[in-house]
């Protein structure tokens, strides 16, 4: 089995946030590689409403959300609007090599210190600090862009459908209460295919709603 992981992720998402210290933590020891998308196009891909824009949904997983990172005992700040376009933030981090020092930077400007991060003008502070002295330039590059476009393709073709998601081998573990799925399966790959977990894959339904 493949023991390389992939660490989809996306500026906008709170839990992504919140699982990156533990992602990062993992890292240490094992090879993950983050990765950059656009969570907007994985919803359209497979016509999803994001949880922000369901009414009640919206109020509730922000609240979670914070509840989470307080129980965790980590700072989380909202910024000033959300959802947000993630888009310069995004490319900004391929700017800067997809590094975990990037994206950790960028992603404490927007989730620890509650700062916008929808366009080059918000980011200039954090991009200058990241060694990065006209963004402007830096994240209209065809070639980032392209980049973040490969990324995200590359997720949709493997089946992600929401962020965070880890993808390991075949299997993709989504979310940050998820975490320790992936952790067991660092320790015992082969856990997830054998017993009950077997038969899940091809469960068949019994009711199919109207649409």
């Amino acid at each position: 089995m493949d023991t390389n992981a992939i660490w989809y992720f996306d500026f906008i998402s709170p839990f992504a946030w919140l699982q990156l210290p533990r992602v990062r933590e993992l890292a240490l020891a094992h090879s993950i590689t983050p990765r950059p998308i656009v969570f907007a196009a994985l919803l359209k891909h497979h016509g999803q409403l994001g949880p922000a824009e369901i009414p009640g949904k919206r109020e509730f997983t922000y609240r979670m959300a914070q509840w989470t990172a307080e129980s965790s005992d980590i700072e989380l700040r909202f910024p000033p609007a959300h959802p947000f376009n993630p888009l310069a933030a995004l490319r900004l981090a391929i700017a800067c090599g997809s590094s975990w020092e990037a994206i950790t930077a960028i992603f404490e400007h927007i989730w620890m210190r509650g700062q916008a991060g929808d366009d080059a003008a918000s980011l200039t502070g954090i991009a200058r600090d990241l060694g990065v002295a006209d963004i402007e330039t830096a994240i209209a590059a065809a070639a980032v862009k392209e980049q973040l476009r490969a990324n995200t393709e590359e997720a949709i073709a493997g089946g992600v459908f929401g962020v965070p998601t880890i993808r390991f081998g075949q299997r993709l573990v989504w979310g940050n209460d998820a975490t320790p799925m992936f952790e067991k399966m660092l320790i015992d790959p082969d856990h997830f295919d054998g017993g009950e977990y077997s038969r899940l894959a091809s469960l068949p339904g019994a009711a199919e709603r109207s649409r």
